[in-house]
């Protein structure tokens, strides 16, 4: 839908955080009555799809940006991205893995038109992030009429990871032969990879996973190991000594995690699962 306003338009917020255009007579108005006079003409501004919208609040990082025209038009996107880019290399977080990164910024929509602007300045919205789909701001600093703008930001974050070689059943457990290293964009998702074998490998599927997924936190779990009521060997470590005995386990054993047992004497005590037989308990 097409918009046509006077020459003179006004930007102002709703309740809920979106742009509207006020009339000019609107405008008009609200300037005088906030300034005592009457203001000359500025610009037209046509708003679409939620391309324009007041972005309030702290920005995580921003830096001014330079003009880049084609045409001799301003390229709002070509700016944000070339900011994005920098931006993104500087964010990307430390996985212990090398992750190529690939930035690509939409396009304003059409019926967008913004005042001619001296300083120009890009920025992270509050909320977003250099990380899979998001979106990236761009304000006017110094100009005749500030504006503020956000444009759909992707970053593709590619490099190697564990994938599924042949369908997994819920609840089996995952061996190497089940996986298979490949690259691919770790960003795709929010759920963090597991890049390390010790992450998954003998570890229980959560739900039935499919060729090609990425393995990923929440689609593995430890697996259970022994039942309450199993005997187990519990192994009690000091300083320069170590002792072991037999307790009766009190709840179910899963690897790596705490579980309660009962002792000989009948004292109840709670130590971490080493495997299906063995769970140490530390002075």
């Amino acid at each position: 839908m097409s918009m046509s306003v006077p020459v003179f338009a006004l930007l102002s917020v709703s309740a809920r955080g979106r742009a509207r255009v006020v009339s000019a007579m609107d405008a008009a108005l609200v300037l005088r009555r906030a300034l005592g006079v009457l203001l000359p003409v500025v610009f037209v501004m046509g708003l679409g799809l939620g391309d324009a919208q007041a972005l309030t609040g702290s920005m995580s990082t921003s830096q001014v940006v330079p003009l880049i025209q084609v045409g001799g038009q301003p390229d709002y996107s070509a700016m944000a991205l070339k900011w994005a880019r920098m931006a993104a290399q500087e964010a990307v977080p430390d996985v212990g893995v090398p992750l190529q990164l690939d930035v690509t910024v939409g396009a304003l929509d059409a019926r967008v038109r913004l005042a001619p602007c001296v300083t120009m300045e890009a920025y992270l919205p509050v909320g977003a992030h250099f990380w899979g789909r998001s979106r990236v701001g761009l304000r006017c600093v110094e100009g005749t009429v500030k504006w503020n703008v956000s444009m759909p930001m992707t970053v593709k974050a590619t490099g190697l990871a564990w994938v599924v070689r042949s369908q997994i059943a819920a609840g089996s457990t995952v061996m190497e032969s089940d996986v298979v290293q490949a690259e691919v964009d770790w960003a795709e998702e929010n759920s963090p990879v597991l890049p390390d074998v010790s992450s998954w490998r003998g570890q229980v599927a959560t739900r039935s996973l499919t060729t090609g997924q990425t393995l990923r936190q929440g689609m593995v779990k430890a697996a259970q190991v022994f039942q309450a009521g199993a005997m187990v060997r519990i192994v009690t470590e000091g300083v320069g000594f170590q002792a072991s005995s037999e307790a009766q386990a009190i709840s179910a054993g899963v690897v790596g995690q705490l579980a309660r047992v009962r002792m000989d004497n009948g004292n109840i005590a709670t130590g971490v699962v080493l495997d299906a037989h063995t769970v140490q308990i530390a002075l």
